[in-house]
């Protein structure tokens, strides 16, 4: 059984850029997982995750436009989420995958309601990690004002005091060696070596110009059309964004939902928590059983 990444380049769904994925697994895997990041993040959140699932699964890891080794899009309007799902469908046709389960962390979480609802049929399971139809409005000033605050780093060890600043309300109990690996997954080393965030920051315009003043729009009414399919709801317990209130609104519309919070961990753990990880085998077992 082989289980080493290869590397995968292909079109955009408007053909304008060359996008970036890897892929695990046997070909012949009863199940295909998608694991699609958040919004700051790439691929490499995945690595522990589909080094696990990719000794039963075929597991495809994503980095969407803008962010990780995919190209920048000269047009920053195009940074929405619709776009990505459709990215994502047009990698999954490149690969010939016509079914697939999603574990979406964050806005991979929305881009994979908005998959299962525009197209039912490509879906066979979907995990949330730390999302929902609903964003708590506290925690996305919170969010906001924490990106605001990036500043370039002159080396690594600039670099990982940044990701501890900015992310240690969701990793209570991360250590130095912990800060140093968050900082290699989230930035990248430009031509003088110096390590710069590995994203396009025009993909932080939507979040910047959002008036956070207001309730922030939900996704109720596309929530309704996911009561087909089969959902686990990941939560970290010290989240801000993924509230309890909004966690049994979830429950309470969608009948069947699985839902698992994770112990000291805010928005959003890195599902490398064995909590987590079991939960998401118990989920993709029963989900290939429905096959």
């Amino acid at each position: 059984m082989e289980t080493g990444a290869k590397t995968v380049s292909f079109p955009s769904a408007d053909g304008a850029l060359r996008l970036h994925a890897e892929i695990r697994g046997p070909v012949e895997a009863p199940l295909t997982v998608l694991c699609l990041h958040g919004l700051t993040r790439n691929s490499a959140d995945f690595g522990s995750l589909a080094a696990h699932l990719a000794a039963r699964y075929r597991v495809v890891t994503a980095d969407q436009r803008g962010r990780g080794r995919s190209a920048w899009d000269p047009e920053p309007a195009n940074y929405l989420p619709q776009t990505y799902a459709a990215d994502m469908f047009a990698l999954l046709d490149h690969l010939a995958i016509q079914r697939t389960a999603v574990i979406g962390t964050s806005m991979g979480g929305i881009i994979g309601m908005i998959m299962g609802a525009a197209q039912p049929g490509r879906l066979r399971g979907l995990v949330l990690n730390d999302i929902g139809p609903e964003i708590a409005a506290t925690g996305l000033r919170r969010l906001r004002d924490s990106l605001a605050g990036r500043s370039p780093a002159a080396n690594w060890e600039e670099a990982s005091l940044q990701a501890r600043r900015i992310n240690e309300i969701a990793f209570p109990d991360y250590g130095d060696a912990d800060w140093n690996a968050f900082a290699r997954r989230t930035y990248a080393q430009d031509a003088s070596g110096r390590p710069v965030a590995a994203f396009d920051p025009a993909i932080l315009a939507g979040l910047n110009n959002a008036d956070l003043s207001v309730v922030p729009p939900t996704l109720w009414s596309l929530w309704d059309h996911l009561k087909a399919l089969p959902i686990l709801a990941v939560r970290g317990a010290l989240s801000d964004l993924l509230t309890p209130e909004i966690l049994q609104a979830m429950a309470a519309t969608h009948p069947g939902l699985r839902a698992v919070t994770i112990d000291n961990r805010g928005h959003a753990p890195m599902l490398d928590e064995p909590a987590a990880v079991g939960a998401i085998d118990e989920f993709l077992q029963t989900v290939e059983a429905m096959r």
